[in-house]
């Protein structure tokens, strides 16, 4: 078991590691890449640089940094947490289990450009199939999204409804699935249904597909995805956290864009270095207490 896995290798991570790291803690980060920074040119409103430094290159120097000190970092997308007093982090390449976990994967709600997804959200239309999925028991229902973020909910949800269509909204599907998951990967023209439920789902081609809930998956899911499959309070796409950083679910922290506040660099490096420090304190309060009950 790690001591902790903080989920997100930009400047909120990476902080929160240094800390983390310098404290004696096992600290694993996981990242799929470098994220919306990355597209910055030119940065000249972070202390301590004179010039101006580009995104690309200030995450390489947080990165560096944080393997000096011994983190172990992996290139990785997780798909799902689950919650029984450790954590059980699930990625497209492996299962870790850990004491505790940071996001800080910044802040994203891939919503796609379809009529009626924001008019029926609440309505059949959800974002987290932990959450939502328990409510269409028995019933068909679909999830849009081509990655492996998709496929993932989808298999979740084929444990509790009668059938589960992914449908990939015109894009190639970056997975292989399970023989009792369909994929249907035309485009998409509208979702369709009551003044109150989702009926369906409509093609550009006419051609419609009838469904009572539709999950939202498309892309990779983001912290505030990942903190309501535990049941972590969320706002919109932002985590609820205390001012140590700390969700409702103890042990697991977020920092960042996908917490409340500016979204700046310097705010993230703060929220990073508070939830590692916090963090750490958890896990030693936590040990002490566990090396009491065996000495009982």
């Amino acid at each position: 078991m790690i001591d902790v896995v903080i989920v997100g290798n930009g400047p909120a991570g990476i902080s929160a590691a240094l800390y983390t790291l310098r404290s004696g803690l096992e600290t694993m980060i996981i990242g799929r890449d470098e994220g919306a920074l990355a597209k910055a040119d030119k940065i000249e409103n972070y202390y301590g640089f004179s010039e101006p430094i580009s995104g690309v290159e200030l995450i390489n120097r947080g990165i560096q940094a944080a393997k000096r000190l011994g983190a172990k970092l992996v290139s990785d997308e997780v798909l799902g947490i689950q919650y029984n007093g450790n954590f059980i982090i699930k990625t497209k390449l492996m299962e870790v289990e850990a004491k505790g976990v940071i996001l800080a994967t910044g802040s994203s709600r891939n919503t796609p450009k379809i009529e009626g997804i924001k008019s029926y959200e609440g309505k059949g239309v959800s974002y987290c199939a932990v959450c939502d999925g328990f409510f269409f028991r028995g019933k068909d229902v679909c999830v849009i999204g081509e990655g492996n973020y998709a496929l993932h909910e989808a298999v979740e949800l084929s444990a509790m409804t009668k059938g589960v269509t992914i449908l990939t909204n015109g894009k190639t599907p970056e997975f292989s699935p399970p023989f009792n998951i369909n994929v249907i990967t035309k485009k998409i023209a509208k979702i369709v249904g009551s003044d109150d439920a989702v009926s369906g789902v409509v093609f550009e081609d006419g051609e419609s597909l009838t469904v009572h809930g539709i999950f939202v998956a498309v892309g990779v899911a983001g912290s505030s995805e990942l903190a309501k499959q535990i049941g972590a309070e969320t706002k919109g796409n932002k985590i609820v956290v205390d001012e140590s950083m700390a969700t409702n679910v103890p042990g697991l922290y977020a920092a960042g864009d996908c917490t409340e506040g500016m979204l700046q660099i310097a705010k993230a490096v703060y929220d990073g270095a508070k939830a590692g420090t916090e963090i750490t304190k958890y896990i030693r309060k936590n040990s002490r207490h566990e090396h009491k009950g065996a000495a009982n």
